[in-house]
């Protein structure tokens, strides 16, 4: 190995410490932020068309806030590929505030069909109910990605590098 390749080596190891280090950061604040619009959509709750979906939106907001804000403690430790925490960072964002918003749009058009608890058996108009169905379907798939990937990353004892 000369010189050049290890300095070049040492670079990217460089790059990619801080990368990883500034998308933990950003996760913990984006957690906040969805935290604090949780926090928001409980003082809309009595004005919502459906108040119990209302609540279901305060909670995710809180809860997915809550998620991210452990996420991006943990993100220095997994042991992932660039292209997986790519792909863990941005589907983990999108599943968290997917869950946010289509509870809330159920709340706001009565489009609880695929919620029948939350939504009291209250069912919205044909597009609203496939908007919000989409949301639920494509941020589960997300989210259970984004498990499966931390719990694949923490497996490593908690190095952060790995060529998986």
């Amino acid at each position: 190995m000369t010189l050049r390749t290890t300095a070049r080596t040492v670079r990217e190891e460089v790059t990619v410490t801080v990368t990883r280090s500034a998308a933990g950061h950003r996760l913990l604040q984006l957690g906040v932020v969805l935290f604090l619009l949780g926090l928001l959509v409980g003082f809309a709750i009595p004005a919502l068309p459906s108040p119990r979906m209302g609540l279901t939106s305060h909670l995710e907001g809180v809860m997915n806030g809550l998620f991210l804000i452990v996420l991006g403690l943990v993100w220095p430790r997994l042991a992932l590929s660039p292209r997986l925490l790519d792909a863990t960072f941005w589907l983990a964002l999108y599943g968290t505030f997917a869950n946010w918003l289509a509870t809330l749009l159920a709340a706001m058009w009565e489009a609880g069909g695929m919620m029948p608890v939350a939504g009291q058996g209250r069912a919205g108009a044909a597009w609203a109910e496939g908007v919000v169905g989409f949301l639920l379907i494509s941020l589960s798939v997300a989210m259970v990605l984004v498990c499966g990937f931390v719990l694949v990353g923490l497996r490593g004892g908690g190095t952060g590098t790995s060529d998986l």
